[in-house]
């Protein structure tokens, strides 16, 4: 009971401030009801509760990172023949004009080293960068309804070989994976008795079930209790990540209870992905030391993907099993007297991982206007976390322990912390997308960081990026990365007012990097800056924001540049075209001379960055805008709860 206690005492503390309430649901009115497939597979053997397996006959091991593993390599050459024809297709109505592409793509389809390597990177920023990289994705979706059409980019993301998501970006990518590779049309169908893409309750009141809600609500997070106190029962230690990802995945996994025997790595086991019929998905995260509350821009980034967890950086340079987590591994084997371990790696687990910023809310609290009092209180319940280290995600035991030398951090303790993959920075997920052995040519990268003072992106994370490519450290560990300018000159030059290409001309890079196509957060026809620690959202809001994210990669379906469906497609063929010795066609000359950054710095301090929409102006009176309002509270009172949990 006192874990009900607590958290009825948090929704009674969330009546005392209206305004960080969700507004009642908005119905839409949609051609048709597309029901999301339950997926990927339901393959953890006992819900959320890791358990013990039999190993099989080949013993899992953690592998050194100098190569891709035998799974991604085997599965790269499906996929990148199964990219030919979506290529061709994109091509056959996203012209260049006086070359055929098309015809290009079919000449060089036999040979995989010179084909387009298409990548796309969604950033984190809860919400935001979920809805508006909905956006975009949907935009490069050829299912999507009229994406084929003059001006639109239908059939980049069939295109894409790999599609990268971080914190709220992960919410995006997990969501569309794990729900069998799904439409964001398909999410935005409000289908009854789903809370699937139902932001309208927020996670810290749970579905609307049709009863009485702080009912509902107590239900729900008993339900999130129990499956967390499963894991714990098994000998597994849970932090506040546990319960901020079951929460999640209520509304991102559409299965009874946000599926909790949904896992990561079954993914790999559905039959679409193993036929290479759709881009590799991608989860950043970043290590954080023990003792560190702060990740600093030369921490180690982990990734994970269909098949492994690990990281390229040398502070660790290994991967491990991805379906094994949770076994006991000691310098990369699994002792002969201990049995293996499956269900570690829960979906909506993997996703709070990407997204656990908790230790991000001590330096939010002190911008908000909440009263000095509440400010002590939310401030003490937040350091009482972190000093337990309940504000990370522990994976336990470590899969590096014993790894290699042993010098590193990472292969010396027996648990890993991981936190929010944004907090080094680099809150655009290009760092698995760089290494030279994935051989990306372009990326392109979807921006929805809240860097400026109303909440629009600067290119932080791109810089963040490029300073790491140069760390004295090696951190970087020979990946290269396009010049980025300061944060100042992405705004006196308007860089963060539409698309900007960096890396255009390779021979200015040591080392071989990928060509990005920077796309960032920008109002079109909604004021889509909203805060990142708002919780909720109706689907008129929801739906305006996704959108003005069609819109941003678009450009206003090409309303604000006519050319700019031709640009992208030379920003797909750049490298290509050079690795060919094909003559750069005139379309993409002008192209480029129009978006590629060339080399122009201005660091003088630029006045508030405040733009105004280009196309008719779509209201979210209900929805923040700017700086953080009370639903921090929601977030803190989230997290009074999480303690009560833990102990």
């Amino acid at each position: 009971m006192r874990f009900l206690d607590a958290i009825l005492g948090s929704v009674a503390l969330a009546g005392l401030f209206p305004d960080a309430i969700a507004t009642p649901l908005d119905s839409l009115a949609l051609n048709a009801a597309v029901e999301v497939a339950r997926r990927a597979l339901p393959n953890a053997p006992n819900g959320y509760t890791p358990t013990n397996v039999s190993c099989p006959a080949n013993r899992p091991t953690v592998r050194s990172a100098a190569t891709l593993s035998p799974n991604e390599t085997s599965w790269l050459e499906k996929r990148r023949n199964n990219t030919v024809q979506p290529m061709k297709d994109f091509f056959g109505h996203v012209t260049v004009a006086n070359f055929d592409a098309a015809a290009y793509i079919d000449k060089v389809a036999n040979n995989v080293s010179a084909l387009p390597n298409i990548a796309v990177a969604v950033s984190g920023g809860g919400y935001r960068a979920l809805m508006n990289g909905a956006g975009a994705i949907k935009a490069f979706d050829s299912r999507t309804e009229n994406a084929t059409a003059s001006g639109h980019l239908g059939g980049l993301l069939q295109s894409a070989t790999y599609v990268a998501g971080l914190s709220g970006g992960s919410w995006l990518v997990g969501s569309i994976y794990v729900n069998n590779f799904t439409t964001i049309s398909a999410l935005q169908t409000t289908v009854k008795g789903s809370s699937v893409w139902e932001f309208g309750n927020s996670i810290f009141e749970g579905p609307d079930d049709g009863g009485l809600q702080i009912l509902d609500t107590a239900d729900y997070f008993k339900q999130i209790r129990d499956m967390v106190a499963g894991k714990a029962d098994a000998g597994f230690p849970t932090s506040i990540t546990d319960y901020w990802g079951r929460a999640l995945s209520y509304q991102l996994i559409n299965a009874t209870d946000g599926g909790p025997n949904y896992t990561w790595s079954s993914i790999a086991l559905t039959q679409d992905f193993q036929q290479g019929n759709m881009p590799m998905p991608l989860v950043v995260s970043d290590g954080r030391n023990p003792g560190e509350l702060l990740v600093g821009s030369n921490s180690t980034v982990f990734e994970f993907n269909p098949w492994e967890f690990g990281s390229f950086d040398p502070t660790l340079y290994g991967f491990a099993p991805l379906e094994y987590l949770g076994t006991k591994f000691v310098d990369g084997e699994v002792p002969s007297n201990e049995s293996c371990v499956r269900g570690f790696d829960n979906a909506g687990y993997v996703m709070g991982t990407s997204s656990t910023l908790f230790n991000q809310f001590l330096l939010q609290i002190n911008s908000t206007g909440l009263p000095s009092f509440l400010k002590d209180i939310f401030t003490k319940i937040l350091e009482d976390i972190g000093q337990d280290n309940e504000d990370i995600a522990e994976y336990e035991p470590n899969p590096f322990y014993g790894l290699g030398n042993r010098t590193s951090p990472f292969a010396t303790q027996q648990s890993l912390n991981m936190v929010d993959g944004g907090e080094d920075l680099q809150n655009i997920p290009l760092h698995p997308l760089i290494q030279p052995e994935r051989h990306v040519d372009v990326i392109f990268a979807v921006d929805s960081s809240a860097d400026t003072d109303y909440s629009w992106p600067n290119g932080t994370s791109l810089v963040a990026t490029y300073e790491r490519s140069l760390n004295r450290t090696g951190i970087a560990n020979g990946t290269a990365f396009p010049a980025i300018p300061d944060q100042n000159t992405f705004v006196n030059l308007g860089l963060n007012t539409r698309p900007t290409f960096f890396g255009c001309n390779s021979s200015n890079i040591t080392g071989t990097a990928p060509l990005i196509v920077y796309i960032p957060n920008y109002p079109y026809m909604a004021f889509s800056n909203v805060s990142t620690f708002d919780p909720s959202y109706n689907n008129t809001q929801r739906d305006a924001i996704i959108l003005n994210g069609y819109n941003v990669a678009t450009m206003g379906n090409a309303t604000r540049d006519s050319d700019w469906p031709s640009c992208v497609a030379c920003a797909i063929l750049s490298r290509s075209l050079e690795r060919t010795n094909t003559a750069v066609p005139d379309t993409c000359n002008q192209c480029f001379s129009r978006y590629c950054w060339n080399g122009t710095v201005n660091s003088t301090t630029p006045s508030n960055f405040d733009p105004t929409p280009d196309l008719t102006v779509q209201s979210l009176s209900d929805a923040a805008v700017g700086n953080v309002r009370p639903s921090l509270m929601l977030m803190a009172a989230f997290a009074v709860g999480a303690v009560f949990l833990a102990v």
